[in-house]
């Protein structure tokens, strides 16, 4: 079987700890291989390595930094099919959504490879006689990244390309349900020429974790994961007096205004929620319904759904695989389950759902859920999976209180062809990122990702500028110089004397 080991100082580094996680195809439900997870002693060999390759790499030019990059991204780009390929067969998410993936996380790279311009400093002269004031951002040291199951590479590339070009060291933690990725990431990274130690890969579980956010060499801790986890990450290392970005859950709203193009709608709502067979912190899985819509909007929405095509992620004719793991699966389909029991009216039942000749993989078909409760379990918990639920409202101000009382607060979207409503919409919505007909608002690599209330623990969002931010600390440097003809006697300067 195929052992997954540490990436580490350069090299891989085997397990050490004799403790093996498993890693299932989700299209088979076979054990295809093992991963090792770390002990304390490896957790502290990954962090020593990254603290020796950052006394050199912290103070190297910017130049050298992004020439790297610029071979990166070159390695990425020629690389995108076999990314892909270990994504599908570790995760199940189907070839195009895994290079979707790959083309979000190649963003964030490119934003690195253009750092000079972001880490500028300012300066202010003549404050006072004969002095003047400077900013400048330098590196942390060594951080590190914890990255979710969904999606492998995007979110780490999400964290450690910024965060090395702005001249840190990296450690990260991938997901042990699908680590591969993360290996060839940082495979490619040296074959781009990134010293060793600079970036580092350990994979692991609790263990792994709470040895990262405990260790008094890292400097900061990115996280993206679920909310839960997140404030337990966000407490532990602010404990430990480490900067902290803990991305959390969601449970993302797409209002749908009687003026909207219903075809449109429908079309975004199953994109949005089905896509990546909704596991994905920024899919739709709430749609709230204004006023007479409602009907005509649900049937849309089956009737697109049951178009959707359930297979083997490596199919080419696949539109949704399978999900992470059979408990995963077991879960979500206990929501659809005792829906109707909550009130709900279940409208689409994908629980039970299997393909032909891969009958032991983690599957499971589209469920829609009408008329759902806000106090249902449907509604009130993150599924994480393929179901959508429906809500009416009467009015745009139901619609807006409903959603704005959440705890979530990660995007949203409004479905509108009335300009003054969406300006409303986007002032009034208490989350992060927000779409105008735009069913998934996730920013483009030069801006910040991250939501609001229980989706975010920290006050930096991932990438753009506040990645940039969360990856340097600032200084104000004041000079004050003596004018040269006020040099002591003796010493000629060329200037005429003040004295």
């Amino acid at each position: 079987m195929k052992t997954v080991n540490h990436w580490i100082g350069g090299k891989t580094v085997e397990g050490a700890s004799g403790n093996y996680g498993p890693v299932t195809d989700p299209a088979t439900g076979a054990v295809t291989t093992q991963v090792a997870l770390a002990s304390l002693e490896e957790v502290d060999a990954a962090v020593a390595a990254a603290k020796d390759a950052y006394a050199t790499w912290g103070t190297s030019s910017l130049a050298t930094r992004t020439a790297v990059l610029f071979r990166y991204r070159a390695l990425l780009d020629a690389h995108r099919d076999e990314i892909a390929a270990l994504i599908t067969a570790e995760h199940g998410k189907v070839h195009s959504d895994a290079l979707g993936e790959v083309a979000r996380g190649l963003e964030i790279v490119e934003l690195a490879c253009g750092i000079t311009t972001q880490l500028k400093g300012e300066l202010s002269t003549q404050v006072s006689s004969r002095v003047d004031v400077s900013s400048i951002r330098q590196s942390l040291g060594v951080v590190a990244g914890i990255t979710p199951f969904n999606f492998p590479a995007m979110v780490p590339m999400w964290m450690f390309p910024l965060a090395i070009a702005c001249g840190n060291t990296f450690v990260l933690k991938p997901s042990e349900k699908d680590p591969s990725a993360a290996i060839l990431l940082a495979e490619l990274a040296a074959e781009a020429g990134l010293p060793d130690g600079v970036l580092n890969v350990l994979h692991g579980d609790k263990v792994a974790v709470d040895g990262l956010l405990n260790h008094p060499d890292v400097a900061a801790v990115s996280f993206v994961g679920s909310t839960p986890i997140a404030r337990y990450i966000h407490a532990t290392a602010s404990a430990n007096g480490k900067r902290v970005q803990a991305l959390g859950g969601a449970k993302n709203h797409m209002l749908v205004l009687p003026d909207a193009d219903l075809d449109a709608a429908a079309d975004a709502a199953v994109s949005a929620a089905y896509g990546s067979a909704g596991e994905r912190c920024m899919a739709i899985s709430a749609v709230v319904a204004v006023g007479s819509v409602a009907d005509e909007l649900v049937a849309k929405i089956k009737e697109r759904a049951e178009k959707i095509k359930i297979g083997p992620g490596n199919d080419p004719s696949s539109e949704m695989g399978p999900l992470i793991t059979a408990a995963h699966r077991d879960k979500v389909a206990s929501y659809v389950t005792g829906a109707a029991a909550q009130g709900a009216d279940v409208v689409l039942d994908g629980t039970g759902y299997t393909v032909e000749g891969f009958e032991d993989g983690h599957w499971i078909g589209l469920s829609l859920l009408d008329h759902v409760s806000t106090d249902s379990d449907a509604y009130k918990d993150e599924i994480f999976g393929p179901v959508l639920c429906v809500l009416r409202t009467e009015t745009y101000e139901e619609g807006v209180a409903l959603m704005n009382a959440s705890p979530f607060g990660n995007g949203t979207a409004i479905f509108t062809r009335d300009g003054g409503a969406a300006r409303r919409f986007q002032l009034e919505i208490e989350a992060g990122m927000v779409g105008v007909n735009v069913p998934i608002p996730v920013p483009v690599g030069y801006h910040s990702f991250g939501g609001w209330k229980d989706s975010l623990f920290g006050d930096h969002h991932i990438y753009g500028n506040d990645g940039v931010h969360f990856y340097t600390r600032g200084k104000v440097v004041t000079t004050r110089w003596p004018d040269p003809a006020d040099a002591p006697a003796g010493v000629d300067l060329g200037f005429p004397r003040n004295h």
